[in-house]
């Protein structure tokens, strides 16, 4: 038995071990050993009168739309729009939504590891940082924008998001009073087709009305077909987890195969397995906190792509849907109102907007635990008022929920501890005999009653729940700025003066000495090193996290140590 119990330590050391050297690693902007690098930026190409290169939509129905001609880009204004949730900014080149601010979410860059020791002693001088709004959609920074346009089912040109468009006069900000505003710009004639993008923006709303107006000005009926897509480079978004590796990239839902995320190194690889066809579903960009989305809940046929944009720089992938309209008779007009979501990953809103659209919040394969988890710090939270005494109190109630579990586990332990000099002296006594060293073991373990493994199997059985709990923790946006106490002014970011983690550190050291001490000597001075490894890694974890841990291990403490004078034992 304690062959099988050193076998399933050193098993977990070493990958743990394994992984925290793969998180620093990506800490510090190297490659993954599971991963391929993410994409470098590149410098976008100009052509030689100054027009950037645009790529070509990632759709295939019908004639790929060519790059714009240089005079047309030229010619490209920006639109700045305002409401109280975002800073919009969009393109006449096609009706590009190419900037998406969220002022409601400051993105402050964290200090350095030792920045506020340092600063707080007087060895180094506290900057003055202006905290911005986080940048979601950037066509400059991560060639990230949200596109749509008109594809010919024949292949004849159309207008898309190439055509340079002229946009009306109008309101740009949304001001007191005011619930919504609209945009709206219209392309010329391409292909005896004239579209009119008109779009919507609504107090409090972090969603984008986004109508496609069609109309037929030539003398031939045609079939257009509408095309969606968001459009961005691998490099992940803000806030990003480096040690937990929170997914970025593409991903899509129908009602058929639910929710389908797709790594970019899939892409790359061809390897993209997803439903071609529905008729409901949406697409979306995801990243840690935040995603964007095209919408259109109405049912009807639509066909689903995820690949790379052919040819462009800097590397680009797309995600994206096409609608075929109607025949559209000369003179007539086709309307068709889609959704564009660019905003944070707040559930139950997200749930209300689209089926599925909830599930872009990432719990990994703890899902199924980590969504009623979520929902009882919500309740919590609506009676606390602060997210750092609602993480406490949920630990806390799984604690109780746990206790007996975790009584059963402790005691095994206790027992393994009392019978540790006894162990101890059957094993120098029988050092050069193992085999009737081994017998001897097993006898001592059944004459005291004692399951060397008791201690391991409820930890176990309750692992999943508190994992989930953790990737709760790790994706909910509500974290991010949230306060708990004193210091600890944003609960996704790192304690800034390492309290937590050495406070967590040194419980977990006392968890140690609270427990059996292994008779094997190799085995022991493992069972110390082990917390000093891990504290590496919470010296960089969000400290909502770390708070969790340590509430966990105090209440872990604190059962052991009663459990412990309970039976006898010597704490």
């Amino acid at each position: 038995m304690t062959d099988i119990r050193r076998t399933v330590l050193w098993v977990v050391f070493t990958m743990s071990l394994v992984l925290l050297w793969d998180g620093w690693q990506k800490h510090n902007g190297h490659p993954s050993m599971f991963s391929p690098a993410a994409p470098k930026a590149v410098a976008t190409a100009a052509s030689g009168n100054g027009a950037v290169g645009l790529p070509t939509p990632a759709v295939v129905p019908g004639a790929v739309p060519a790059p714009a001609a240089a005079p047309a880009v030229l010619g490209s204004e920006k639109v700045h729009i305002k409401t109280d949730v975002l800073n919009v900014t969009l393109e006449t080149l096609g009706g590009d939504v190419s900037r998406v601010e969220l002022p409601a979410y400051l993105d402050v860059p964290e200090p350095g590891l030792f920045d506020p020791l340092l600063q707080a002693v007087g060895l180094k001088q506290k900057p003055v940082v202006v905290p911005k709004p986080i940048v979601l959609l950037d066509a400059a920074g991560k060639s990230y924008k949200a596109q749509s346009g008109l594809l010919g089912s024949q292949g004849e040109q159309l207008p898309n998001h190439n055509t340079l468009m002229t946009v009306l006069p109008g309101e740009r900000e949304l001001k007191d009073g005011m619930n919504e505003l609209t945009v709206r710009m219209e392309s010329p004639v391409v292909g005896g087709v004239k579209l009119v993008k008109t779009f919507s923006f609504k107090r409090g709303d972090y969603v984008v009305g986004v109508r496609h107006e069609l109309v037929n000005v030539g003398t031939a009926a045609v079939t257009p077909q509408v095309y969606v897509q968001l459009v961005r480079n691998g490099t992940p978004g803000p806030q990003s987890a480096d040690f937990t590796g929170t997914f970025t990239g593409p991903a899509v839902y129908n009602e058929n195969s639910k929710f389908h995320k797709v790594e970019f190194k899939d892409i790359d690889k061809g390897k993209v397995e997803i439903d071609k066809t529905a008729n409901n579903g949406w697409v979306a960009m995801v990243q840690h906190y935040f995603a964007s989305a095209w919408l259109h809940n109405e049912a009807g046929h639509r066909e689903f792509f995820v690949k790379k944009v052919a040819a462009a720089v800097p590397e680009q992938y797309a995600v994206g849907m096409v609608f075929t309209q109607p025949q559209l008779a000369p003179g007539a007009t086709q309307i068709r109102d889609d959704q564009l979501f660019v905003g944070p990953q707040e559930e139950k809103k997200l749930a209300v907007l689209a089926p599925g659209l909830e599930l872009v919040k990432d719990y990994g394969i703890f899902a199924i635990l980590a969504k009623p988890l979520f929902w009882l710090l919500e309740k919590l939270h609506s009676y606390l008022g602060n997210w750092g005494w609602s993480i406490i109190a949920l630990v806390v109630l799984l604690k109780a929920a746990f206790y007996w579990l975790n009584a059963s586990a402790y005691r095994s332990m206790a027992k393994m501890k009392a019978v540790g000099p006894k162990i101890q002296a059957m094993r120098e006594r029988l050092k050069d005999k193992p085999q009737e060293m081994q017998q001897e073991m097993m006898r001592i373990y059944r004459e005291e009653k004692v399951n060397p493994i008791g201690g391991c199997l409820p930890i176990f059985l309750q692992m999943p729940f508190f994992m989930g709990l953790y990737w709760v923790l790790l994706s909910t946006v509500e974290m991010r700025g949230a306060p708990w106490l004193g210091w600890i002014t944003d609960l996704s970011a790192k304690d800034p003066y390492f309290i937590l983690p050495i406070l967590m550190t040194l419980s977990s050291l006392l968890q140690v000495a609270l427990g059996p001490k292994s008779p094997d000597p190799m085995q022991a001075k493992m069972m110390w090193f082990m917390p000093l490894a891990f504290s590496f890694m919470f010296f960089v974890f969000p400290s909502g996290l770390v708070l969790y841990w340590l509430t966990n291990n105090i209440l872990s403490i604190a059962q052991q140590w009663m459990i412990n004078k309970q039976l006898g034992v010597q704490n």
